[in-house]
Formats: C-alpha cells, sequence, structure tokens
C-alpha cells in the first residue's frame, strides 16, 4: 500500500519483501545493524497551515545521494520513500516517495484538537529544520515512521513533527452568568476566587493572561494568581465599604484576555451579591402609645399593636416582642402580648378593682442587639351598665365576616338573623340598619328581639361589588352598639361583550403586503374573571384570507387584495366571553379596498380601422376610439393622444372621437395609419397604444383625363388604301379614381366629314378603327367628337376630345388644314351611352396602386354594404351641388349643346401615320 503523498513501485513492494524475509533469517544475528540505521529526524511548524506547505526534506536532511547526484553511469535505482504506517499523524502530511519531501495535506493541522487525542500537552520550540535534541514529554507531536529504499540505503527513520501554538482560539468562560457572593462587613482588601475562570485551548502567551472589570463601581477590582501548573485563577478583591442596606448586588462584565498578538478577549456577566449580616437592630418608630378602653369590654378586646422595624434579613430580621421586667404582674395577666405580631389585647374581664391606667413598657428584641423600647399607656374608662349585644347567625355564606351574594338574586333574599339583647335584661333595646345598600332589617315574627336581614332588589356586581351596612343597637339610656357586615357582590355572567364600535368601517390599499394588519377589534365585558375574558372570531360571511386572532382581536388579512376584482367587503365580527353558558355579540367590518394605479389603458382592440369616404368634411367624426381602466378616480381617468400624423388628425381625449383636420383626398393618399397613446391619471402614470387603420373610400370627383390625343388641333392623315377594320388611331384617357369611377367607356358623340359614319371607335379600348372602304368621294376632313366617360355613383363624369383625320394620300398643304382645324365645326351631339362590360381601363401601374382600395371595397360589400351605401347616399346628397359644380370646372371638355369653339383649343398637329 503506498504513501498518502504517492504509491510507490512494484519493484519497491518487492524489495520490501524480500527484506523483511532477510531479516526473519538473520534477524537474531543483525540486530545490531538495524538498529544502528534507524534514523531520528525532528520538524515544526505551525498550526492551521494550508495544503502544500514543506515541512522538510528527508533526502537532504538524512544527506542521502539524490537524482541529481548520482553517476549517469551508475545502474543504482533511485531512492523511495514509503510511511511504514498510516496512523493519525498520516492524514495531516504527503511524503513524495522520489524526493522524500513532507509537505502538509489538505487535512488542517488544529494543534488544540490534535494534542487531545495524543494527550500532548506543550509544543515543541525550534525552527522547522533537523533536531539534534530529543523534544520534551509533554510537547504536541506527529509521530511518522518511513521507510527508505532500496536495500542500499534502507533505514527506518522516525520523523518527529512537533505543532507550534497559533492564537487561534478565545478565552471563553465555561458559563454565561458567574454568581459570587461577598459579605457585607468584608474588609478591605479581601480576596475571593473566581470559581469559573475562562479556557483557551491555546498555549503559552496565547492562553488567557489576564482579566479585568467593565465596571468595579469604585469597589472592585481583580487579581490573578498562577499555581505550579501555570493554571490563571482570577480573584475579585474588595477595594471599600460595603452596605447591603445601601446596595445588595453589583452586576457587572468579567473580561479574560489572552496575549496574542492581536490579543483575543471572551466575557461573561459577574454578578456580586452582598450577604446580609446583623449589623441592624430593631427600632420603634414612636416611642409612646396612648390608648383608651372601656370597662365593659368584652374578653379577647383589641388594645394596641407595636411594630419595630429591623433593616437586616431574614434571621437577623427577627423580632420578638416582650415585656419589660418593669411591668407588673397585674398588667401583664390584665393584657396580653404576642411576641411575634406585637399584638396587646384584653386577656380578663375588668372589674372595679381594676387600675384604671396601665403603664406597658414593651422591648423589641433582635439577635445579639439591645432591645428597642416602647411605651403603651392605657387608660381604663369605668362603664356602669354594659351595652347591648348584637348577636348575628349568617344565613348567606360567611368567612370572616364577610357575606358572599350572587348577583341577580330575587328580592328579599335572606342574609342574616340578628338577635339583639340586652345583658343586664334592665333595659329595652331597639335596632336600625344603617348604611346605603339594597337591604333593609324587620323583625322577624313573632319572636321578640329578633331581626332579619334581607334584599330588597337584586344586586348588580357591575354596578357595586361591596356593600358595608351596620346593624345598630341602643338602649333606652342611649348607650349605642355596632355590628358591622361587609356584603360581597358575586359576580355572574349576565353581560355580553360589548364591541365598542357596532359598524367598523376600514380602508386599505390593494395589492398590499401579505398577512397585512387592518385593526385590532376590542369589546368589552363587563364581567369579571373568566366570565369578562372576551375571544374574538370571524363570522360565518368571512371570507377565507381574512384571519382575526382570537386573543388579541387583530384582524389580518392573508393574500393581495384587487380593488378591480372587489372593492367592498362586508362581513360580521364575534366577540365571545368565557362564562357558562356563554354570551356573544356581533359586530360588522366593512373594508373598502383603495385603489392604487396598476392597471394601463385597455384600449377594447388592439388594432382599429375606419373606411371614411374621401372629400370627408374638415373635423368631422371619423371614428369612436374606446378605451378603459380599471382604476378608479383619477387613476382610471384616461387621456388621448395622436403620437403620429398629430397634424392631420387630432382625438377628443374626453369622448375618444378621431378626427381629421382637412378634407381628406384618396388620390393624394388612400390610407392613414395612425398610433394614439392612452395615458392615465395615476402617479406614475401608466399607458398603453393602439394602431389605428383609416382607409378613404373613393368618390367619383375625378372625371377622365384624355392623355392622347394631346390636343384638339392635331390631325392624323389616314390614306385611302387603308383596308376596313384597320385601327387608324386611339383615344386613351385615365381616371384617378378607383373601382367604379374608374372604369371608363368611349364613344362618338358628335361627327362630321364627307362620310363620317366610316370610322367607330371601340367603348373599351378607345380604338377607332375603319368601318368601310374609301371612296373617290370620301377625301377630306374628318371630325369627331368622342366623349370618354366614367361609371361614378351618383352621378358619372366625363371628359370631351375632337379627333381630327384627314383622308388624302399626301398632306401638301398644311395652312390650309390648319385653317379648317381653326373653324368652328357645326357638329350635332348624340348621347348615345356605350354598351361595354365594366372594367377599369388603367394601366398595370394604376391597377396596382388601387389593389388595396378594391380589396377593401370587397369586404365592405359583403360585410356592411347598407352602412356604406347609406354613408354615400349622404354626402352625395349633401354635397352633390357643390360637387356638381367643381365636376363643371374639372372637365376638359367642349359643350354638347353648342358649337364648338375650337379656337379655344391649343393648335398642336399631330402627324401619325397609318396604323
Amino acid at each position: 500500500m503506498g504513501p498518502p503523498g504517492g504509491g510507490g513501485s512494484s519493484g519497491a513492494r518487492g524489495s520490501l519483501q524480500h527484506l523483511f524475509l532477510f531479516l526473519l533469517f538473520v534477524g537474531p544475528f543483525n540486530c545490531f545493524a538495524s538498529y544502528s540505521r534507524a534514523t531520528e529526524l525532528f520538524y515544526s511548524l505551525n498550526e492551521g497551515l494550508p495544503a502544500g506547505v514543506l515541512i522538510g526534506s528527508l533526502a537532504r536532511d538524512l544527506q542521502l545521494p539524490t537524482a541529481g547526484g548520482l553517476n549517469p553511469a551508475s545502474l543504482q535505482p533511485p531512492l523511495s520513500f514509503t510511511l511504514a504506517s498510516h496512523g493519525l499523524g498520516g492524514q495531516y502530511v504527503q511524503l513524495d516517495n522520489r524526493s522524500g519531501e513532507l509537505h502538509t495535506s489538505a487535512v488542517e493541522i488544529d494543534r488544540e484538537a490534535l494534542c487531545v487525542e495524543s494527550s500532548g500537552a506543550t509544543i515543541l520550540g525550534g525552527s522547522a529544520a533537523v533536531s539534534s535534541s530529543s523534544p520534551s514529554p509533554e510537547s504536541c507531536l506527529l509521530l511518522l515512521d518511513v521507510l527508505v529504499l532500496p536495500q542500499e540505503y534502507f533505514r527506518l527513520v522516525k520523523v518527529k513533527i512537533a505543532i507550534r501554538d497559533v492564537n487561534d482560539n478565545a478565552p471563553r468562560f465555561p458559563v454565561s452568568h458567574i454568581h459570587l457572593l461577598v459579605p457585607e462587613n468584608a474588609p478591605v482588601n479581601t480576596r475571593l476566587a473566581i470559581e469559573h475562570p475562562a479556557l483557551d485551548p491555546d498555549m503559552g502567551t496565547n492562553g488567557v493572561q489576564t482579566y479585568r472589570l467593565r465596571d468595579n463601581y469604585g469597589v472592585f477590582t481583580l487579581d490573578v494568581e498562577e499555581n505550579e501548573n501555570g493554571e490563571r485563577t482570577p480573584y475579585l478583591i474588595v477595594m471599600g465599604a460595603l452596605d447591603r442596606e445601601t446596595q445588595d448586588e453589583y452586576v457587572t462584565v468579567i473580561i479574560a484576555e489572552d496575549g496574542g498578538t492581536p490579543p483575543l478577549v471572551g466575557s461573561a456577566t459577574l454578578t456580586i451579591g452582598i450577604s446580609d449580616i446583623n449589623d441592624n437592630c430593631p427600632q420603634f418608630n414612636d416611642s409612646q402609645l396612648n390608648v383608651t378602653l372601656y370597662g365593659n369590654s368584652s374578653l379577647g378586646t383589641h388594645v394596641a399593636t407595636v411594630h419595630a422595624v429591623d433593616m437586616d434579613l431574614g434571621s437577623n430580621a427577627q423580632i420578638i416582642y416582650s415585656y419589660s421586667q418593669k411591668v407588673p404582674q397585674p398588667s401583664r395577666d390584665l393584657f396580653h402580648l404576642n411576641e411575634s405580631t406585637g399584638a396587646i389585647t384584653l386577656s380578663t374581664k375588668v372589674d372595679g378593682d381594676t387600675p384604671r391606667l396601665h403603664r406597658l413598657i414593651i422591648l423589641g428584641n433582635g439577635p445579639g442587639c439591645i432591645p428597642a423600647m416602647i411605651t403603651v399607656l392605657v387608660n381604663i374608662i369605668k362603664v356602669m351598665m354594659r351595652p347591648p349585644e348584637v348577636v348575628p347567625r349568617f344565613i348567606a355564606n360567611e368567612v370572616e365576616g364577610v357575606v358572599y351574594l350572587k348577583e341577580l338574586e330575587p328580592i328579599n333574599t335572606p342574609v342574616a338573623f340578628f338577635t339583639i339583647k340586652d345583658p343586664d335584661e334592665k333595659y329595652k333595646v331597639n335596632c336600625y340598619l344603617d348604611g346605603d345598600g339594597p337591604f333593609r332589617l324587620s323583625p322577624y315574627k313573632p319572636y321578640n328581639n329578633e331581626y332579619l336581614l334581607e334584599t330588597t332588589k337584586p344586586l348588580d356586581f357591575e354596578t357595586q361589588q361591596l356593600y358595608e351596612v351596620s346593624v345598630v343597637a341602643w338602649n333606652s339610656e342611649g348607650f349605642h352598639v355596632k355590628k358591622v357586615v361587609k356584603i360581597q357582590v358575586l359576580d355572574d355572567n349576565d353581560n355580553s361583550p360589548v364591541f365598542s364600535e357596532q359598524l367598523i368601517e376600514l380602508s386599505i390599499e390593494e395589492n398590499n403586503v401579505p398577512n397585512a394588519f387592518l385593526t385590532k377589534l376590542h369589546a368589552t365585558d363587563a364581567d369579571s374573571g373568566e366570565r369578562g375574558q372576551v375571544s374574538y372570531f370571524l363570522g360565518p360571511d368571512a371570507p377565507s384570507y381574512f384571519a382575526l386572532d382570537k386573543t388579541t382581536g387583530v384582524l389580518t388579512v392573508s393574500t393581495q387584495l384587487d380593488r378591480e376584482e372587489k372593492e367592498k367587503y362586508r362581513y360580521t365580527v364575534k366577540a365571545v366571553d368565557s362564562g357558562f353558558p356563554p354570551r356573544e355579540s356581533i359586530a360588522t367590518v366593512t373594508i373598502t379596498v383603495l385603489d392604487k394605479n396598476d392597471n394601463s389603458p385597455r384600449f377594447i382592440n388592439k388594432d382599429f380601422s375606419f373606411f371614411v369616404p374621401e372629400n370627408f368634411p374638415g373635423f368631422g367624426e371619423i371614428g369612436v376610439i374606446s378605451v378603459t381602466d380599471a382604476d378608479a378616480g383619477q387613476n382610471g381617468w384616461v387621456a388621448l393622444s395622436v403620437l403620429n400624423g398629430s397634424d392631420i388628425f387630432v382625438i377628443d381625449t374626453g369622448k375618444g372621437v378621431l378626427r381629421a383636420k382637412v378634407s381628406l383626398d384618396r388620390e393624394q393618399q388612400s390610407s392613414y395609419v395612425l398610433w394614439i397613446e392612452a395615458v392615465d391619471g395615476g402617479d406614475p402614470a401608466l399607458s398603453s397604444t393602439a394602431k389605428i387603420t383609416i382607409l378613404l373610400l373613393d368618390i367619383n370627383d375625378n372625371p377622365p383625363l384624355v392623355l392622347f390625343p394631346q390636343s384638339n388641333m392635331s390631325y392624323l392623315l389616314v390614306l385611302p388604301s387603308t383596308l376596313p377594320g384597320s385601327p387608324i388611331t386611339e383615344v386613351y384617357a385615365v381616371d384617378k379614381d378607383t373601382g367604379m369611377n374608374a372604369v371608363i367607356a368611349y364613344s362618338i358623340i358628335g361627327r362630321r366629314g364627307p362620310r363620317p359614319e366610316s370610322f367607330r371607335i371601340d367603348p373599351k379600348t378607345g380604338n377607332i378603327t375603319l368601318e368601310e372602304s374609301l371612296m373617290q368621294n370620301d377625301y377630306g376632313l374628318y371630325r369627331l367628337l368622342v366623349k370618354v366617360s366614367d361609371h361614378g355613383y351618383p352621378e358619372p363624369l366625363h371628359s370631351t376630345v375632337m379627333v381630327n383625320l384627314f383622308v388624302n394620300d399626301t398632306v401638301s398643304n398644311e395652312s390650309y388644314i390648319e385653317s379648317l382645324l381653326r373653324k368652328e365645326p357645326d357638329i350635332s351631339v348624340e348621347e348615345k351611352q356605350p354598351q361595354i362590360s365594366i372594367e377599369p381601363t388603367h394601366k398595370k401601374m394604376e391597377s396596382a396602386s388601387c389593389m388595396p382600395t378594391l380589396v377593401a371595397l370587397s369586404i365592405i360589400s359583403l360585410s356592411s354594404i347598407a352602412v356604406v351605401t347609406g354613408m354615400g347616399i349622404y354626402i352625395c346628397l349633401r354635397k352633390g351641388k357643390k360637387h356638381h359644380r367643381a365636376d363643371e370646372n374639372l372637365e376638359v371638355q367642349i359643350p354638347l349643346n353648342g358649337r364648338i369653339n375650337l379656337h379655344m383649343l391649343e393648335k398642336k398637329p399631330v402627324e401619325i401615320s397609318n396604323i
């Protein structure tokens, strides 16, 4: 088995086995040689070092040849170092089996723990090097046996590692509170050992060195004594006079400090109790007491009580009262003195021979003290006749002169019988009841001198608990005797708990922390004892997440409340007393959950789409943006604003109405995308946004625009040889509108020429073709008035253009043709609608730009055709005249019902070859 620092080779183990067999055989003869090869190495190091710290090099310290010092030609095997055993010390070191270097392992060395295990007490001094001297037997040592191989260098090395102490432990008292008792008469410099000194596992100067007091009160100090074993014991020294009667206890902190650098300290509470000694004697507050006693007083009548005070404690304060020897025996016989309480009572009857004045000298005796003295003067007043006697016989429960009655006892509840009599049987005796309360004293028939004390109405403990009445008897001579009766009313559970408020109105902000405090309920019960102890409970209608402490009445809510989920809570609570049977009362709790701005404004849709006809009037209502906020009050107030396009659009914050500041033209822009922001009124404010898409619906507000021919004064040469069906030219027009408003139809509404019906126009494409062959008689100028009309609703718009065709073989005189063109043609207008399929005639680029609008129109016609139609009719009826006038100004046309002023048109000839 290899050492912790690294495994040995199989060759080394084989050599070791052979060596053991060899020693077994020649052991008796080679014993001396083996011991001569044994060696001891001594090292020392601090405790608590990390892994990998070099302890020492066995090869170097044993002066063994290493690999660097061997002859390269040598065939000797390398050295091998092996731990012979893996005891306690092996876990703390790592041995390199090649170099022989000894290092600390990952297991930290704790000297205090290690010395306990190895029964060590002190640490071997010296540096981490080889020592020639033996360590002290009290050292804290790690013992290792190392085998050095091969056989040529074999030896058993005893390695001893002394562990040096570091100051890694603070002093610690075995108990946290130390009690010490000091007699109050302890003289100055009295020394008392503190039986629980501090312990420090460290050794030497790192152990406990000094003690001190945090507060010595000016009468204490500490000293330290060291015994022959080096143990230090603290002693408390009295530095001033002590007096238990002035201060009977001193509480301070004792601090133990070691000698390390830096020093470490430990502390404990030190309570110094001052024990009593008999240094005080009894004392009377008065020196004389004057007492008057009637001569007819009965036996046992209390005369007086004397009381002395001793400031000491326990047996030192015990006082025994006695008569002085100066008190004559007759006085001693007449008055009895209680030696423990100092009470003086009448012990014999007073007769005519009894002296009228008695001087009683009483001593207060304390242990080891001179007695204190007080004089009691008793003056006896002679009475010629005896007073009446009042003898009670209690019916209700009576203990030591106190009668106990339950409240709510019925009227006329008997309390006691009283017998009134005259001891001398000479005088008439009467009696009456003196004192306040629901009681009466009446004669009890048919007996004489018998009276019954009873109640006159139910008693109420909560109104009054104790009554004191007196039964007074007097005789005909005016002699009065009073018998005092105390009546204690016993409580009954006749009162229910009463809440301070029957309606408890509370409020709490939503999103509260769990187990939030709401209020502390308070109910009182006028009953006493357990009957007045109130417990609190939630009513059956209380939600489960409310909790009520039955003892304290603290009302809490265990979960977060959400005002948007529920704003008001209303439930009952009960207050129940502990009587039998218990009584209860009910109060109502209302809780209003206050709003916090925890909800952002919320649009009813994430995206809004509005379809608006173009030319919609400025500031007209485009649509309503609906937004809500679940919060209340200012937190739920929402302001709307347009984030983009605010120069064109505006929104009504209060109503959410979206408006355009100007009239919108679809031909300029067919759709708008807006972002609307909703901001609430909370602090901090919360917001949200919504996307608004505005699609402009086309209305027929643009007449077709003729792009070719470009002028009414242009003309085209048509050769007579042109075949019928051949295309001559075309009329090309576009319409900026979309849909039906952009579907264009072409028609010839006016003709002039030799045979004007020879030409026709395609109503769909605008192509003009030759219908019949041209004859010699058909030469000349042909003028065709072409009407270009859209299919808009409710009224189509149109433009007109003059197509000039000159049938001839050549153009020999252009000025002549131009003169003909300048003349106003006399053309009759033919109103005939072209019969074509309705299809837009825009080029691809125009249809592509109108495609979104056509899709939108298809959707509208399927889903809300009635709404769109109604809106269109309304707009057209409202704007009919205005648009009609505008259309007349927009149309580029020649009046149909009148003569055509060709001079007003641009004169621009166009030469077009026959196509």
